[in-house]
């Protein structure tokens, strides 16, 4: 079974003032990290969707292994850039969905979410605490349905829609700590560290 990775990362990151992917976390980038732990064994190849300074983005990335998915229409919403990661991992079985704002997730979550694809879920959905997290797992069985959800909806409708697909899997607190805005970043990972800049 093939499993690939997406890391979406082509957001503005207005309330950060600049783009979370280039944001730092203990000597690295919150891509370069997200990429690190999701390249896990039993995943294939890890993908990051860039848009907002797409150039200066995947210049992090390069360094990190990544192989970039250009979505010129990020600013449509989120499920613009999933649906242009599946469009990338097309070889793929089932990919891992993650956003790039959560740099601390577990790597113990992404493999229960590898696990449980490799059982046979139609979706996997790591939780903690009772509150679903990240990453996601689809496997190709769900792509359908994620490429006719509504914009506004996103994966959260295809989940609310069916969620006799899910196999929701125990996940560390990581899995729910996005990074949004200046306070969760302080709250989270300390004082604000200047975005790396270009290289």
């Amino acid at each position: 079974m093939r499993i690939d990775a997406v890391v979406l990362a082509a957001g503005r990151g207005t309330r950060m003032g600049g783009p979370k992917a280039l944001l730092a976390i203990g000597g690295e980038t919150f891509l370069a990290r997200c990429a690190r732990l999701l390249r896990r064994p039993g995943v294939n190849e890890v993908f990051a969707v860039v848009g907002h300074e797409a150039e200066r983005v995947a210049r992090d990335g390069a360094a990190a292994g990544l192989s970039f998915v250009v979505n010129a229409r990020y600013a449509d919403g989120m499920l613009t850039s999933i649906l242009a990661g599946l469009e990338a991992a097309a070889a793929a079985d089932a990919v891992l969905v993650h956003p790039v704002d959560h740099p601390l997730v577990e790597t113990e979550t992404v493999d229960a979410v590898v696990a449980a694809l490799r059982r046979g879920a139609r979706v996997a959905v790591p939780s903690h605490d009772g509150r679903r997290g990240h990453p996601g797992g689809f496997a190709r069985a769900a792509w359908g349905a994620l490429r006719a959800a509504r914009p506004e909806e996103g994966a959260r409708g295809v989940l609310a829609a069916h969620p006799e697909w899910i196999e929701h899997v125990a996940g560390g607190p990581g899995c729910r700590a996005g990074i949004n805005t200046p306070e969760d970043y302080r709250r989270l990972v300390g004082p604000i560290a200047t975005p790396i800049d270009d290289r």
